[in-house]
């Protein structure tokens, strides 16, 4: 029976193997699919023995999808241009990384109705989460992306990495403009914060949360000021989706997975 599984730091909370097993029920597979933790300074070494052992594909999480595209022995389609990877592929010998979170962002902002066409949207964080998804939103049409992170550095480095005048950057405290999709993209959330931009910042926009659960505290804000706001579970389902057709070539629906998530989760 083929392995894969999940690795990041803290991953306990993961989703993933119940997507991964419920995908597997749909198309009449036998997998394994497992959670692997590792502190932030192992995880060459623990993805290296994962892939000793006979694992077939790792999904990446936080905090390593930057780490990741470094270590795999080629990173493609997106992955490449961003250097940033959420999926590992075993190709013979030879480790492939991919990234599905931008097919698994369009695919749910679509879901909810976002047309994406033209718009303006401003992605919070600047880490390999914003990084992962910027080609897809490019590809989407939006007339521009202005990431916001906290270091101004970071967020120009983001943007110089990907060489597209569709694609500025400004501090956390220096938003200013009007927008039509406020992403966020920090990790703020799974410590119980919520990234620190003012209300204006999200007046009469569309907000997304890539994080879902207790995490999605931005969502959680953003509704409570009577924002259309939406999660990151459908994301999640929908890269995971895309990263299973990677792995078995097979493309599973990601419809009745979600919904059986929603009821399980609240």
């Amino acid at each position: 029976m083929r392995r894969f599984g999940v690795i990041g730091h803290p991953v306990q909370h993961s989703l993933s193997p119940r997507i991964h097993q419920a995908f597997a029920r749909q198309v009449g597979i036998a997998l394994t699919y497992e959670k692997v933790n590792c502190d932030d300074d192992a995880f060459e070494a623990t993805a290296r023995r994962y892939f000793e052992a006979g694992g077939a594909g790792l999904n990446v999480t936080l905090p390593f999808k930057l780490r990741a595209a470094a270590w795999v022995n080629e990173p493609v389609e997106d992955a490449a241009a961003t250097g940033a990877v959420n999926t590992i592929a075993r190709d013979g010998e030879r480790l492939i990384g991919y990234n599905t979170d931008g097919v698994g962002l369009i695919v749910d902002l679509e879901r909810v109705g976002v047309d994406l066409a033209g718009s303006r949207v401003l992605m919070l964080g600047a880490g390999g989460a914003a990084l992962g998804v910027l080609p897809a939103l490019l590809r989407a049409g939006v007339a521009g992306v202005t990431v916001a992170n906290r270091t101004l550095s970071r967020a120009q480095a983001l943007a110089d990495r990907l060489w597209e005048a569709r694609v500025d950057a400004c501090g956390m405290e220096d938003i200013n403009g009007v927008f039509d999709v406020v992403i966020n993209a920090t990790s703020s959330g799974v410590r119980g914060e919520r990234v620190a931009i003012a209300e204006r910042v999200v007046h009469d926009t569309v907000c997304y949360d890539m994080m879902y659960g207790p995490g999605a505290v931005f969502h959680q804000w953003a509704r409570s000021l009577g924002c259309e706001s939406h999660d990151g579970l459908g994301m999640l389902v929908g890269q995971a989706a895309a990263a299973f057709a990677i792995w078995w070539g097979e493309r599973p629906d990601p419809e009745p997975v979600l919904e059986s998530l929603r009821e399980t989760t609240q």
